[in-house]
């Protein structure tokens, strides 16, 4: 409960998670019929890079400042314009350049999604902190299209599913403050695909020094699930540090085209947010269909 996103707010983890979480809704509205989004520990929403908190640690300068500090390729800022154009709307100045000094609001997955959706879509964001809650609730006040309700988010993953539309994607981002959270993102995808098998599903994971990685991935192979794809990027080395060194992205019924994307994408984040020679980054299939024989 003493977990502050502000602290970590656009850092290199939150630019990965939302470039993709950007694009999956992009994808989404590819068809007429509504859709809603999940986000089952949605946090505050916005968040103002100026504040002390956020001042303290600076990883949002690691992170979406760096992104911004340059120019990036065509083809890579056409994949990430869902995402870095909400970032440009919510920092008018952005507009006259790219320098990363002059981002002072970011987005939160909540505030992000809701930028994203059409007005037949919905989003649901869950959040547990009760002051945290409470200022999402504030965010969102007369939006008729968003419902934030104070709970654990864990519980979303029964209770909320299926959603209505019978389309959606299900944003799970625990804060990892509790041991054991690799296994509940284990039994909570299972309990959750077991309700809404057609719907999309993206669940953060930390990378850091003594994480049970293998074992978290080989546990969601044995769910059988039949399409689920794993993206990573690692900034640094986790050797000399005990803190986040990257951060992974599982996404069930993922859309077709999005590992050829990653293929493209990752690597030049890897360049530009890189902060030791021992960065990486990889997207590969946990689980694949056998017709799909192109990433088979």
């Amino acid at each position: 409960m003493n977990y502050r996103h502000i602290y970590h707010a656009g850092n290199f983890a939150d630019v990965l998670k939302h470039a993709v979480l950007a694009r999956l809704v992009t994808y989404l509205k590819g068809k007429d019929k509504a859709f809603r989004v999940i986000d089952t520990h949605a946090g505050i929403g916005l968040y103002d890079l100026s504040q002390e908190e956020a001042q303290k640690t600076g990883e949002w300068r690691d992170g979406i400042g760096r992104l911004l500090a340059t120019p990036l390729p065509p083809d890579i800022e056409a994949l990430l314009a869902p995402y870095l154009d909400c970032v440009r709307e919510l920092n008018p100045g952005m507009n006259q350049g790219m320098e990363a000094g002059s981002v002072t609001l970011y987005p939160g997955s909540p505030k992000l999604t809701r930028m994203l959706l059409r007005p037949q879509d919905r989003l649901s964001a869950l959040e547990l902190h009760p002051q945290d809650s409470a200022t999402l609730a504030r965010l969102f006040d007369g939006d008729y299209q968003t419902r934030v309700t104070e709970l654990d988010g864990w519980l979303a993953l029964g209770a909320h599913l299926p959603p209505k539309e019978k389309r959606g994607l299900v944003l799970v981002d625990p804060p990892f403050e509790l041991a054991g959270e690799y296994e509940r993102l284990v039994s909570g995808l299972a309990k959750a695909h077991r309700r809404f098998p057609g719907g999309t599903y993206c669940l953060w994971y930390p990378l850091k020094q003594g994480a049970p990685i293998a074992a978290f991935h080989e546990a969601l192979k044995a769910l059988n699930i039949p399409k689920m794809l794993c993206a990573e990027l690692a900034v640094r080395s986790d050797r000399d540090t005990t803190g986040l060194s990257g951060s992974g992205l599982i996404l069930v019924n993922p859309p077709f085209t999005l590992k050829q994307e990653l293929d493209v994408l990752l690597p030049v984040l890897k360049d530009r947010l890189r902060q030791d020679r021992f960065a990486s980054a990889r997207a590969f299939w946990l689980r694949q269909e056998a017709t799909e024989e192109d990433d088979a």
